[in-house]
């Protein structure tokens, strides 16, 4: 008798327990499409503007320096707290297309992450 009373309520904590699992998997779902939705809908609003930031650099917490596309027109301003100042109006031939690291060495993207890991292999000392 004791046998059958912690079965049944052995089953009924596994029912509670697969209840609240369809209910997180449930939640999970509306978090997804919702986030969907409103990417969507964000894209959607953003999609016909005229203006682009092209570059961001970090000078200071608060103050940033961006080149900015509006139209056929670049322009450099500095952006900080309480403040957006135009500093330059660039044109497009002026505006650099190479990705280089931090030590001014030309980034390749189209290099494979296997290329780079020898690289790194060849460089670490032999034991």
């Amino acid at each position: 008798m004791l046998l059958a009373v912690s079965a049944g309520s052995w089953l009924n904590n596994v029912g509670q327990l697969i209840q609240i699992l369809i209910l997180f998997v449930i939640v999970l779902l509306i978090t997804l499409l919702t986030t969907r939705w409103i990417a969507r809908y964000q894209q959607g609003q953003m999609h016909n503007q005229n203006l682009k930031i092209i570059e961001t650099l970090k000078i200071s917490a608060n103050s940033y320096i961006q080149i900015i596309e509006a139209g056929d027109v670049y322009l450099v301003i500095a952006v900080s707290r309480d403040r957006v100042d135009k500093l330059a109006e660039i044109t497009k031939d002026q505006l650099k297309a190479d990705t280089a690291d931090k030590a001014g060495q030309r980034i390749d993207m189209g290099e494979s992450f296997h290329d780079i890991l020898e690289k790194v292999k060849h460089h670490l000392p032999k034991k």
